[in-house]
């Protein structure tokens, strides 16, 4: 396969990029672009054409999820975060983008902490030379793909806010219900400390559950984590099903972010930032519960109970046994749990349509671009 590099086939348009700090920034409706996407939007703009940036310094260089380049369209403001790309007259703009996005940069990038593509580095990468029926063709095969997983991913969103609905729309006449400290129906704990010194005795290596696993409503599976232990500690910190973990802090949009842990791994426990919360399921389910964490009453308490530093919050154990759950009858939360379940199971449905696709996308880019 031909090669080309960059700065023979674009034009290379970055000294035409002005950067604004945000207390200069007049407010307005021009996109204002930086390394990786819409910082703000601005009262003026200095470019009007079909553009790719390419990142500068601060890009996701590196990964395989994230892309370093994307496509900007019309009037806009672009900072100098951001290398400023036109394609020249026999190559299409969104073949540029593609052949971009997961560019391995490897040896072109500098910088200890915030890693550079100068534009003497960016000058020399190469992307395949093809005729333009070839690139429009790899376009539009590309961009079918790019549509599906955003409607499947539309289509996740939009089951979310239906079990969010459904919730509000059951539980929203609070008054109605019984209000108790979650002391009183739940048993919480926290989880091993890491680096702590053991007893004598053999120690065997388990999986744990660390903060990274603990989303809003969700476990995330993607990494999970061994730990040495003894038997007593796995004893008294094995997760059972149905134990619903929560997070002591972050950022403060994420605080008292909690999920249920379904199915844990065998002898799996938990780390002393996580505290596991073990539900009386005769006055209150894992379902109601994980759904009630992402309620605006429980968010409402732990922002006014939290001890807040430089953008992190964080609860003790004695904020977490007092939070306030509204607890409706049994067979309510029965109702909303089961509801939940069938949601659920679409949502495996569709994730799995989704993940084909990304499999897909993913085929073909390393088949086009390598």
């Amino acid at each position: 396969m031909d090669m080309m590099y960059i700065e023979d086939c674009c034009e290379i348009l970055d000294s035409m990029r002005v950067p604004i700090t945000a207390s200069d920034r007049e407010e307005g409706d021009y996109p204002y672009y930086g390394a990786n996407g819409i910082q703000d939007h601005v009262a003026d703009y200095i470019f009007d054409d079909e553009l790719v940036l390419l990142a500068e310094d601060g890009g996701n260089f590196g990964s395989k999820e994230k892309p370093i380049a994307y496509r900007v369209s019309g009037k806009c403001w672009i900072n100098n975060h951001a290398h400023v790309l036109k394609p020249k007259i026999g190559l299409d703009v969104d073949y540029l983008c593609y052949s971009l996005m997961f560019y391995n940069v490897d040896g072109m990038v500098n910088g200890a902490t915030r890693q550079k593509l100068t534009q003497a580095a960016m000058r020399k990468m190469q992307i395949p030379s093809r005729s333009i029926e070839d690139q429009k063709h790899i376009v539009d095969e590309l961009n079918r793909i790019v549509k599906i997983k955003e409607q499947r991913f539309l289509e996740l969103q939009l089951l979310d806010k239906l079990i969010k609905a459904r919730f509000v729309e059951m539980f929203e006449n609070e008054i109605e219900y019984n209000k108790v400290k979650l002391e009183e129906i739940a048993d919480i704990v926290s989880g091993i400390t890491k680096g702590r010194k053991t007893k004598c005795g053999e120690l065997r290596e388990v999986p744990y559950m660390a903060v990274s696993n603990v989303k809003d409503g969700y476990i995330d599976w993607t990494t999970v984590k061994t730990i040495l232990a003894t038997e007593d500690e796995i004893i008294q910190y094995k997760l059972l099903p149905d134990d619903v973990l929560m997070t002591e802090g972050g950022d403060p949009d994420k605080l008292g972010r909690g999920a249920i842990i379904s199915l844990p791994p065998k002898d799996c426990i938990h780390q002393n930032h996580i505290f596991r919360v073990r539900l009386d399921e005769t006055q209150i389910l894992p379902r109601y519960f994980a759904a009630y964490l992402q309620s605006s009453q429980a968010k409402t308490y732990f922002l006014r109970a939290a001890k807040q530093t430089t953008g992190i919050a964080s609860i003790n154990m004695s904020q977490l046994r007092g939070l306030p759950t509204i607890v409706p009858p049994i067979e309510l939360q029965l109702k909303y749990s089961l509801f939940s379940e069938q949601v659920d199971k679409s949502k495996v449905v569709v994730q799995k349509a989704l993940d084909e696709a990304q499999i897909l996308f993913d085929s073909l880019m390393q088949k086009y671009f390598g």
